[in-house]
């Protein structure tokens, strides 16, 4: 299938070229045979490159987490409204606290949420069964709004190096955890600490952890700009968590809300660094222990 509709961005050999087959998209249904017709219609457009399907909202999270981590985040969400569990709504409420929220086409039968999935900035709204010059529109626009958020940054200069401070946006993103084979959401500003469990990552916050199926490198990278810093090949802190820098018989660590985490050598001069640019240590004529810097002005827990 072809679109049958003009896309002025790709006109243009310099343009078409890095935009034809390129998109990536996710497709959320829990009936199967309304996703596998939207599936099929999706990898007939040229200009999508790859189509992710899954049967509800957890697991759209788990993937669009995953591709995120990989460094190759999904360009737009086609998405049903009805669902079991969370439905498409909520769904598009979450992904809107993301740090960069993928645009929303929601897909449904029902004509009656259309008022509310657009007071949620929804890109398109397509009513069952999906006619393909309609998805096509809808693949049109996504185009649009990839090329948008694209442009500015190819001709944008590389912005000097800076302290890591976490956007508002950013804090709000929302992660989903396994706890007990259960499926909860935590922000990512409440999270103080992650852990490497082999394939896993356990995220630490003040009330209990959860494992996300993630590597410490892939979210060291993510979650630099929000302030996390790698401190050891099995941790990943956030500076604005960290209560104490404590020196002890020439070994390095930090305390983060009762726990004592090691600071490898290779690490240690640079969260000396960013510590010092975020934060002055308390006066020597204060009352911590020798060896002890507690960091101040919003670093503490």
């Amino acid at each position: 299938m072809t679109s049958g509709l003009p896309c002025p961005i790709c006109e243009g050999p310099d343009r078409r070229g890095s935009l034809e087959r390129s998109l990536r998209v996710l497709a959320v249904d829990d009936e199967a045979p309304a996703l596998e017709d939207l599936v099929y219609l999706l990898r007939s457009d040229p200009r999508i490159a790859h189509v992710e399907a899954v049967t509800d909202a957890t697991k759209a999270l788990r993937v669009l987490h995953r591709a995120m981590d990989a460094g190759q985040p999904l360009d737009a969400v086609f998405l049903d409204i009805r669902m079991p569990g969370l439905d498409g709504l909520d769904l598009a409420r979450v992904l809107s606290r993301f740090a960069q929220p993928p645009p929303v086409v929601f897909v449904t039968a029902h004509q009656q949420p259309a008022v509310e999935a657009f007071e949620l900035k929804a890109l398109d709204y397509l009513l069952k069964p999906v006619r393909p010059e309609r998805l096509a529109e809808s693949v049109h626009r996504i185009v649009h709004e990839v090329w948008d958020s694209k442009a500015p940054q190819e001709s944008a200069p590389a912005a000097p190096s800076q302290t890591p401070t976490t956007p508002p946006e950013m804090g709000d993103e929302v992660i989903p955890v396994e706890l007990g084979g259960v499926t909860r959401f935590i922000r990512l500003a409440d999270i103080r600490y992650v852990e490497a469990h082999g394939d896993y990552a356990r995220l630490h916050t003040a009330t209990g952890s959860g494992l996300v199926r993630a590597a410490l490198n892939g979210l060291e990278e993510r979650w630099r700009s929000a302030g996390f810093v790698r401190i050891h090949r099995s941790h990943l802190v956030s500076l604005g968590h960290i209560d104490e820098l404590r020196l002890e018989d020439g070994h390095l660590s930090v305390t983060i809300g009762g726990a004592v985490l090691p600071v490898s050598r290779r690490h240690a001069r640079h969260l000396r660094q960013l510590l010092v640019r975020r934060a002055r240590p308390t006066p020597v004529s204060g009352a911590s222990p020798a060896g002890v810097v507690q960091p101040r002005n919003g670093l503490g827990s």
